[in-house]
């Protein structure tokens, strides 16, 4: 009966409302016409979708064809760097791949990432000099090809030489270090016209190509856009060498829809009454419902958005709590570049890992985003990471509230630029090492700008003239010719060019240069200024030049232009060898009868001749007299003066190496020692020519040049790189003496604020400020000796003090005032309070703190620790003995690791390993010695011997 009544209920519901009944008719109605009609446009779109889709495919595949085309281009430019890094036939091979490839409109090689070779180079002058790693919207996309170590279309971008084009970069490698880039360059149009992307119906379809921009994030079109077709059927395809997408758009969906229009109609019209009267009631609802699903979807769509933004970025982000300093929400990265997991950092505040110097900028910047007097700030500031090591970042801050809120929390992007400041370190080093070669170089240098001595030779219109021409010309205009000298600009001079000239500085050089150019130095001027005109690079002539004492001297000038500047001659490298005496020299010889022995004798080295079968010497220039010694005469008085004489730990070698080669007929050229006269060793090297006489060896003729001065500086060098190498050894166990010392002081002065904050009383505050202060001073005391270390490291020696022995025993007890306390450690001492130790006062410290906290912290669970430290006397050598009570050691098990570095031999979760490293380090170089003597669960004693 209930279901019954249920079902009239029902019935009269449509019957009471016809409305409802219209509406529900009308639903009926437009379903099936509905679906007919849809059945019908489907089958009608698959297929223009299929067409559109074909279409794309095509255009993408001759786009991945040109791609590939580019990579064989740019691997078969890499092949034409030799082993040394320089790029051979670039130019031919260069012109054969752009004329093979008509896509291609440029190829480039791009050592270091700085562009030095284009071909063709005609009107990509431009793009010539351009460092694409430190420009701001190319180095991102060049570092991917790097990073991926395969090839990476750039772009499209703007050309500096104007158009817009795609730059393919392939990453070359020598012995797996980063050459640079091997690239050519492709218009974009020339890329979609060879695609076939113009040959589209553009009546009915619209073509874009696009990019994720990798600064913006946002993509980016780059074609022009004709109409909004966004709702229009729209087919993409991606492009992975170069993350591009390419689209092809429907401009017209209409005539799809007609072809259901005329079945639906009749539908329609049945159902227009009713729809009409839904739709009024309906309209309204909906509307708001799809608003609050759309803003729905865009919260969701923002919030994955930024999470992905946040989580994945290359770049440390982090929120911050303005107020406190709390570490609200942290990114991988960020966690990454200090080593703290995110949960570890949220405990912490910026401030804890902020290196002190830098804090202060910090905050106060922090202060003034606060008070709203700036909305955000960038600085470059060090942080220390949770293994103790100093980065180098530059951060951004900016809040997260709003003008006139109060401050609540900001978010900071830290980028790593720790590698740049290496560079920028390295970069400084190698200048002030080649301005130390350039002041200090034996010959005479000058740098000086020839700018506008071109400028000026251009407006005489004689740039590219015959040499014949520019050369009448500058005779015969003298005036012109001083004027082109009165204009070059002295930019630097050396302290030999200084002396050549006879002057002291480089403003008295000026003063006197237009007193100093003379007839010769005319005549040598003139080439220079003809060598501009033929856009030569390099001169180099023997002119005479006069000084400040009218002295007249004969030099060799060598004029080369800088690289980088072959253009503007803003920077000019001119050396002037000093060649008075060679002159001179040459003028005796002339006028000389005896011209052949002469030249000999001026020759910087031995030159000799001896018979091939017995090397007895036939001849032997008087400079044996100057470099060994020995008279020509002496020399020749023995057939076997030579081999006699040849520094005994090389004679044998020296004598079959020279006979192996002769029997060979061959020449050769090798180093030995001889002995000189007054007994010193001379390094010689000796350049063997074979005499032929008839076809036939008939002799020996060479030289000997003296090269002592050469293997000292070799041995030197070889000094310094130990030296250094010492010096870094040192350095590294002063890192290990800063973090270990300071360690104990640290924690004292924590643990006494942590208990004059639980303190109750006045009385328990005064007595922990006291012994704060104790702690305070020694910790000062021990920074003073860190200090002196840091002095003594860059003096290359240990400052030794005479040091009261009691004194330091008891200041160390002081700093472990709080271990002896907790562990109720009983410290017997005798030693003398007059004993005084001559010792550097940052080792003795650091000595006697590890050894008795080791005896602290190794102490026995089941007794009370006690340490006894007395002063000894054992075969004429002073010893001081610590010795204690505790767990001992198994010098069985572990007797060569007891020194080692982080080398441990218990369970006990402080052992580092580094302590006693250290501690055999520092008296190993104070000349002492340390030994120990232990038995497990008795004890240990340390003897330290003290010279």
């Amino acid at each position: 009966m209930k279901s019954e009544n249920n079902r009239l209920k029902f019935y009269s519901l449509f019957l009471t409302k016809p409305r409802a009944t219209g509406f529900f008719t009308f639903l009926l109605l437009s379903i099936i016409v509905g679906f007919i009609g849809f059945q019908q446009f489907k089958i009608v779109k698959d297929d223009e979708h299929r067409a559109m889709r074909s279409k794309l495919q095509v255009i993408n595949q001759n786009i991945e064809q040109s791609l590939k085309n580019s990579y064989t281009s740019t691997l078969t430019l890499a092949l034409t760097i030799n082993d040394q890094g320089v790029p051979e036939n670039f130019d031919s091979i260069g012109k054969k791949l752009v004329a093979s490839n008509q896509t291609i409109s440029a190829v480039q090689l791009v050592p270091n990432g700085v562009i030095r070779f284009t071909y063709p180079a005609k009107g990509n002058e431009a793009a010539m000099g351009l460092n694409i790693l430190k420009s701001a919207y190319l180095r991102e996309e060049a570092l991917k090809s790097i990073q991926s170590q395969k090839m990476y279309f750039a772009g499209p971008i703007n050309l500096k030489q104007g158009g817009v084009g795609i730059v393919g970069r392939l990453p070359v490698f020598q012995n797996d270090k980063f050459w640079g880039f091997s690239a050519v360059i492709i218009k974009l149009e020339d890329l979609l016209k060879s695609s076939g992307a113009y040959n589209i119906d553009r009546s009915k379809y619209y073509f874009q190509f696009s990019k994720v921009d990798p600064t913006t994030q946002k993509e980016v079109f780059y074609l022009p856009k004709e109409n909004e077709f966004s709702k229009n059927y729209s087919v993409s395809i991606g492009i992975p060498d170069g993350d591009w997408e390419i689209h092809l758009t429907a401009k017209h969906q209409n005539y799809l829809y007609s072809q259901i229009v005329v079945p639906a109609i009749f539908g329609l019209l049945l159902a227009a009454l009713f729809a009409f009267l839904v739709t009024m009631m309906l309209k309204k609802p909906a509307e708001l419902q799809l608003l609050v699903e759309k803003q729905a979807a865009n919260l969701i769509k923002s919030e994955i958005k930024f999470k992905s933004i946040f989580d994945q970025a290359a770049v440390g982000i982090v929120y911050v709590d303005s107020l406190s300093g709390y570490f609200l929400e942290i990114n991988e990265q960020y966690s990454k570049l200090l080593g703290y997991s995110a949960q570890e950092l949220q405990k912490k505040t910026f401030q804890s890992v902020t290196y002190p110097d830098d804090l202060n900028e910090d905050l106060s910047n922090l202060e003034k985003l606060k008070q709203g007097t700036i909305r955000e700030y960038a600085m470059e500031k060090r942080y220390i990471t949770k293994s103790g090591k100093i980065i180098w970042t530059n951060i951004t801050v900016s809040p997260l509230w709003n003008i006139d809120e109060k401050p609540s929390k900001h978010i900071a992007i830290v980028e790593d630029i720790s590698l740049k400041k290496e560079a920028e370190q390295l970069i400084k080093k190698t200048e002030n090492h080649f301005k130390s070669l350039f002041e200090d170089s034996p010959l005479p240098l000058r740098e000086e700008d020839f700018s506008k001595v071109k400028s000026y030779l251009k407006e005489l219109n004689l740039m590219n003239l015959k040499k014949e021409t520019v050369e009448h010309y500058l005779l015969s205009n003298p005036k012109e010719t001083n004027k082109l000298h009165s204009l070059i600009k002295l930019v630097n001079v050396n302290k030999a060019c200084l002396k050549l000239y006879k002057v002291n500085s480089k403003e008295e050089l000026l003063k006197v240069k237009s007193e100093l150019f003379n007839r010769s130095s005319y005549e040598g001027f003139t080439k220079q200024l003809i060598a501009i005109t033929q856009n030569h690079e390099k001169v180099v002539l023997d002119t005479i030049i006069k000084n400040s004492k009218e002295e007249l001297r004969f030099i060799n000038l060598r004029w080369n232009v800088i690289r980088g500047y072959e253009t503007s001659l803003d920077r000019i490298i001119v050396s002037n060898e000093d060649i008075t005496e060679r002159k001179t020299a040459e003028k005796i010889i002339i006028d000389s009868q005896t011209r052949t022995e002469s030249l000999i004798n001026t020759i910087d080295g031995i030159v000799w001749e001896c018979d091939i079968e017995n090397f007895s010497f036939s001849f032997i220039s008087k400079k044996v007299e100057n470099i060994l010694g020995y008279t020509d005469e002496e020399w020749l008085a023995s057939p076997t003066f030579w081999a006699d004489h040849i520094y005994h730990e090389d004679q044998e070698s020296v004598i079959n190496y020279c006979v192996l080669k002769t029997s060979q007929n061959l020449n050769h050229d090798f180093e030995y020692r001889m002995i000189a006269k007054n007994g010193s060793v001379i390094w010689l090297r000796d350049i063997v020519t074979i005499v032929f006489k008839n076809d036939k060896p008939s002799g020996l003729r060479g030289i000997m040049i003296d090269i002592t001065k050469n293997k000292e500086a070799e041995k030197d060098l070889k000094n310094s790189f130990n030296l250094v190498t010492e010096q870094n050894k040192r350095l590294l166990n002063f890192s290990y003496i800063v973090s270990h010392n300071l360690r104990s002081h640290t924690s004292n002065i924590s643990s006494i604020m942590s208990l004059i904050e639980t303190s109750e009383s006045e009385e328990e505050k005064n007595e922990m400020l006291l012994l704060l202060k104790s702690v305070s001073n020694s910790l000062n005391e021990t920074m003073l000796h860190l200090n002196e270390v840091i002095n003594i490291r860059n003096n290359i020696g240990l400052v030794s003090e005479s040091l009261n022995l009691k004194n330091y025993l008891e200041a160390t007890q002081n700093v472990l005032s709080e271990q002896i306390i907790a562990k109720q450690v009983t410290i017997m001492t005798n030693v003398p309070s007059d004993v005084m130790v001559n010792y550097n006062p940052a080792y003795l410290e650091s000595i006697l703190h590890n050894i008795i906290s080791n005896s602290i912290r190794y102490s026995h669970p089941d007794r009370e620790p006690l340490i006894g430290i007395k002063w000894l006397i054992e075969d004429e050598m002073n010893v001081l003995q610590i010795s204690d009570n505790g767990i001992g050691i198994d010098l069985v098990k572990n007797a060569d690791k007891i020194f080692g570095m982080y080398k441990t031999f218990s369970n006990n979760p402080e052992s580092k390993g580094i302590g006693l490293f250290i501690t055999k380090n520092q008296i190993d170089a104070m000349n002492g010695n340390i030994t120990v003597e232990s038995k497990l669960n008795i004890g240990t004693i340390f003897k330290i011997y003290i010279r």
